[in-house]
């Protein structure tokens, strides 16, 4: 049974993400980035700043044959609850979990533990300002660095793990770098645009930990529903 103020969205593969309006609620980010990232059969994956969970259960129902686990790691209490109930909801619980936990924190059993984590990460700049402190968490880096994300990362894959994660075009040189110097060879590299012609807005980039150098630059993908779901 829905709570107060939540609502339903309706995915590929006949999943159910549930939303609700006092919280953040999903853009297309996260579905460029479930439908970028590439599966491998028995796929242990991890979805850093889940959210709704919206990533690693799009992800999942996108690659149900391929995909053994997906844990869903997020910070705030009532987005972690919501993510379980709508893990519930889709009958997933035999291959996903919900764990509330800040990225930085996760426990040292899920060291090395997946082959691949997925990231819509608060990727703008600033503070609260006048912002919902809830909503403001999931947009600014208020609560979790790049530098913090990368280094979580990098500890729960797996050698040969991979980690793709969406982000502002305007960061991709520090997103590349600092991916680079932790050992997270970049791979995939794919620009986005609102429409045909226009300046990237986002990046998609997948890396492989421990991975040799060498990139595989995309055509650009264009997103004309823009930041909006």
């Amino acid at each position: 049974m829905l709570q107060e103020g939540e609502s339903v969205e309706r995915l590929e593969g006949g999943l159910e993400i549930i939303q609700n309006e006092r919280y953040y609620r999903f853009t297309s980010d996260s579905l460029l980035l479930s439908r970028f990232a590439r599966a491998k059969a028995g796929d242990a994956v991890a979805d850093l700043c889940a959210g709704s969970g919206v990533v690693g259960l799009h992800f999942l129902a996108l690659h149900p044959q391929s995909v053994r686990s997906v844990t869903l790691f997020e910070m705030q209490p009532a987005l972690s609850q919501m993510s379980g109930r709508t893990i519930a909801r889709n009958r997933l619980e035999e291959k996903a979990r919900a764990v509330c936990a800040r990225v930085q924190d996760i426990a040292p059993a899920y060291n090395e533990a997946f082959s691949l984590a997925l990231c819509n990460p608060p990727y703008e700049r600033g503070g609260f300002d006048k912002a919902d402190p809830q909503k403001a968490v999931c947009r600014k880096e208020i609560a979790l660095t790049l530098s913090e994300l990368l280094d979580s990362a990098r500890r729960i894959l797996k050698f040969g793990g991979r980690f793709a994660l969406v982000h502002r075009a305007d960061r991709l040189a520090e997103v590349l770098f600092g991916m680079k110097t932790r050992s997270i060879e970049p791979k995939r590299l794919q620009l986005v645009s609102g429409r045909p012609g226009a300046k990237p807005y986002l990046f998609l980039v997948e890396g492989v930990k421990g991975g040799k150098e060498g990139i595989e630059v995309l055509p650009a993908a264009n997103n004309e529903r823009g930041d909006a779901f």
